[in-house]
């Protein structure tokens, strides 16, 4: 079950990657010679947006499917859903197709999560949750190495194929089908079950707190990933400009896909080792301690390294420890959300919570375009954006802490 949960959501974070590592030459490309890099910037903005609206939406319908037909199917369903229409992105004519297919793939995206990270949650014991949760995440660096290496490999050529490669993790649900079955604890909370899951069960007066808090606690680190982290690309590009106009348009069209794919799988190496530490961390000094360690990392880090560093090798020394900090922290949901809902109604409140964040991170990714245009620069917009983490520290003083807690089935 653990294997299943983490392939699905490697080949999640893929996807989800592709559209960062593609979005300058795409969006050139359907919006004309004609368009200048802010009016490139802002609807590159607009279908990333799309795309994390799908996500939120996903997230939270099938959050309430999981837990109404079973994690196992509803990891099914969303896979088929993200891998399908990441290959139809190929095949977008304009901002707005593209824009269309990449909330649909969305949808699968956001449900994905949901769906495995109570699996996992449900099977593994008390004592061991926090790391299979952090190693479930881990997934997130690899599936982001294997984006850049999709785009270094087939990028250079065109965008459209890096899209169209995107489709492969379809061939994933044949083994889903075959080798996983529902977790027993799902299967006594249906039998116990009086009446449909629903949103309203998330605001009794039990679970509103928890609801509002991990809601927040997720806005903040969505916001930090696609509002900063998911635009290190265009950074990087951006300082590599010279050195691409100084070559002939092949050759600078091949270095910025380089560097761009050598910075996020520079960015991501750092990461694996933040996905993998959270879980002893929470273990160690408790899950807000380790939250509060992450966002502090990375709001010093983050401005430091695209606003200090003086060239592009000063900015790769640093991303590693970036990544560490902007893209660990993530680890934190699949361990704590779980921990926060009883089994009744479990992804349907990590579904909500998580993806709650991420419609208003929509916006967030809105207002990063904007800057883009405002500053003339993706570093510095990136680097306005991280100071998101300062709001996370405060909402921490809010959050219930639930080391050692079992998960609860009522």
């Amino acid at each position: 079950m653990l294997l299943a949960a983490w392939l699905g959501w490697v080949f999640d974070s893929m996807d989800a990657t592709l559209y960062s590592l593609v979005q300058r030459p795409a969006m050139a490309a359907l919006m004309g010679p004609a368009a200048s890099e802010a009016t490139v910037g802002l609807y590159s903005s607009i279908v990333f947006s799309m795309m994390l609206l799908g996500w939120a939406l996903g997230g939270i319908g099938f959050g309430i499917l999981a837990d109404s037909m079973g994690r196992a199917r509803a990891l099914t369903a969303t896979i088929l859903i993200y891998s399908l229409f990441t290959g139809l992105s190929a095949a977008a004519t304009n901002w707005w197709t593209l824009g269309l297919f990449r909330f649909v793939t969305g949808l699968g995206l956001g449900g994905e999560w949901a769906a495995g990270a109570a699996l996992v949650a449900e099977v593994w014991p008390d004592r061991l949750r926090a790391r299979a949760g952090a190693m479930l995440q881990s997934a997130a660096a690899v599936g982001f190495f294997l984006a850049a290496v999709l785009n270094l490999w087939v990028g250079v050529y065109s965008w459209r194929y890096v899209f169209l490669l995107g489709a492969l993790p379809a061939a994933l649900v044949l083994f889903i089908r075959k080798h996983v079955r529902e977790p027993e604890a799902w299967e006594r909370a249906r039998q116990r079950r009086d009446g449909d899951v629903t949103l309203r069960q998330l605001f009794s007066p039990r679970l509103r707190r928890d609801t509002l808090v991990a809601s927040a606690l997720a806005f903040v680190v969505l916001l930090g990933l696609w509002g900063a982290a998911a635009w290190i690309p265009g950074a990087i590009r951006e300082l590599s400009a010279g050195d691409a106009a100084r070559l002939d348009p092949a050759g600078g069209r091949r270095l910025l896909v380089e560097r761009a794919s050598y910075g996020i799988m520079l960015l991501n190496a750092g990461s694996l080792f933040g996905y993998l530490s959270f879980g002893p961390l929470a273990d160690r000094l408790g899950r807000r301690p380790a939250f509060l360690c992450y966002f502090l990392g990375a709001l010093v880090l983050f401005p430091s390294t695209f606003l200090l560093s003086r060239d592009l090798f000063g900015v790769f020394v640093l991303l590693p420890l970036v990544g560490f900090f902007t893209l660990g922290v993530t680890s934190g949901f699949p361990i704590y959300l779980p921990e926060l809902f009883p089994t009744r109604v479990r992804t349907t409140g990590v579904g909500f919570c998580y993806n709650l964040g991420r419609i208003v991170t929509a916006g967030g990714v809105l207002l990063t375009g904007y800057l883009v245009g405002f500053f003339g620069s993706y570093a510095k917009a990136a680097s306005a954006v991280s100071l998101v983490y300062l709001l996370g520290v405060g909402i921490l003083l809010l959050a219930r802490e639930t080391r050692g807690a079992p998960l609860a089935e009522e």
